[in-house]
């Protein structure tokens, strides 16, 4: 998929939703907009695309069965290593509880499904 270099912000985008018409969605729509995409359907496969993408950014659904969303993100911190990573919630929560997992992961930005393309575009740009 096409990266587009003048574009500001992350380039590398790694979509997780368990429902994977939402993450294929989303990784579709960031790739038309210039962005190399990779869509995965559970945190396990996302660690494992994360260690040879390198994402910049990833978007992450809270609620997945085996490794939830909150897992995944402290995880993929981790398997960083210190590199910068842009991790943006995409849930339908909007419940106390869920905004609590959502700071406590280290998310730096929550977006509720179904996001618009403007919205994540503005969460992956935002600096």
């Amino acid at each position: 998929m096409a990266t587009n270099k003048c574009k500001p912000g992350p380039a590398r985008i790694l979509c997780v939703d368990d429902n994977r018409d939402a993450a294929d969605t989303e990784a579709e729509l960031l790739a038309v907009m210039g962005y190399e995409t990779r869509a995965c359907y559970d945190g396990a496969s996302a660690l494992r695309a994360a260690a040879d993408f390198a994402p910049d950014a990833c978007l992450i659904d809270l609620n997945m069965p085996g490794m939830d969303g909150d897992e995944l993100a402290l995880r993929l911190r981790d398997q960083a290593d210190g590199e910068p990573m842009l991790l943006i919630a995409v849930t339908a929560r909007t419940d106390v509880e869920a905004r609590v997992r959502i700071d406590a992961a280290g998310f730096h930005r929550h977006l509720v499904k179904p996001a618009a393309l403007d919205q994540l575009l503005a969460a992956i740009d935002a600096q």
